[in-house]
């Protein structure tokens, strides 16, 4: 008589075992700290969390505020014109190296240098580059263009866009080494058949090459999403959120506001709205990694 094969359950038991408290972990740190953070929304809380239950006040309120819609205008700003760039120069960065070009260990260990440094160490570095006094429009100055004018931080109509560069030069080079891996990943007989067909370089990139590093480029663009949400410490290190509140962001609405103006009961509304938008990220990149994968 056969032995019966073991209970799926019951399989790598020891393994499931240790895994138990990382499990209760994430349920009780992240899914109940969530889940207390949303309940509280509906709250009058101010230094101390009370359940006194005002609906959709707070919310009304946030909506209401003139910087948490600057706050939203400067996300959005940022976080479309960093996708795009981010993923077209790391992109193109990505296929200058894979040209298998001399000193590639060199450049690219140049280009992933930004990335090793926190975002308070960059904010630093690019508020001093572009401090008028000192930085570019001081050098260029210098050089005798004395017309010239640089002084993206210290300008509310662009200093977002001075915020930018910075995050632009500090993540690029990630980017790059995420889609060099893509690269390097693309069979050699595919290289070899557009060459013999004689398909233009940037044809079989556009058609050939692109759609094949598809799940690359969808884990590239959540992993950036999920970075421009919690943007806050290369706003504070650059302008702390000024001139004004021209550079206020989500993340630093909901830290001042829980924490320096101890209101609780705000800072947890807007916590709620920035959890909306990683939500609205996450499901469309699961449905196309794991919906697709299974209807595929």
């Amino acid at each position: 008589m056969e032995a019966r094969p073991p209970v799926r359950l019951f399989r790598n038991l020891s393994a499931k075992i240790a895994a138990i408290p990382m499990i209760v972990t994430a349920l009780a740190v992240f899914v109940g700290g969530t889940i207390w953070t949303v309940v509280f929304s509906f709250t009058n809380s101010k230094l101390l969390p009370r359940a006194n239950f005002i609906g959709l006040d707070q919310y009304e309120r946030l909506w209401s505020t003139s910087r948490w819609l600057v706050a939203i205008e400067n996300i959005v700003i940022y976080g479309v014109l960093s996708l795009i760039f981010t993923v077209v120069i790391g992109f193109v960065l990505a296929a200058l190296m894979d040209q298998k070009i001399r000193f590639e260990d060199t450049f690219r260990t140049i280009m992933l240098y930004p990335f090793a440094l926190s975002f308070i160490v960059t904010g630093l570095v690019w508020q001093w580059i572009l401090n008028p006094e000192f930085g570019i429009q001081s050098i260029v100055r210098g050089l005798g263009f004395t017309n010239f004018s640089f002084d993206p931080l210290y300008n509310p109509d662009i200093v977002i866009y001075g915020i930018l560069i910075a995050g632009l030069w500090q993540g690029t080079g990630f980017v790059m080494a995420i889609m060099l891996a893509g690269l390097r990943g693309i069979d050699e007989d595919i290289w070899k058949a557009a060459r013999v067909d004689g398909i233009p370089a940037w044809k079989t990139y556009l058609f050939i090459v692109i759609p094949m590093m598809r799940p690359v480029f969808i884990t590239t663009l959540v992993i950036i999403a999920s970075g421009i949400v919690k943007l806050y410490d290369l706003v504070v290190a650059q302008t702390s959120g000024g001139p004004g509140n021209a550079s206020e962001v989500p993340a630093k609405y909901v830290y001042d506001y829980m924490f320096l103006g101890q209101n609780l009961g705000q800072g947890f509304a807007a916590s709620t709205m920035m959890l909306l938008s990683v939500l609205i990220v996450l499901i469309p990149w699961a449905y196309l990694e794991y919906g697709g994968r299974k209807n595929g």
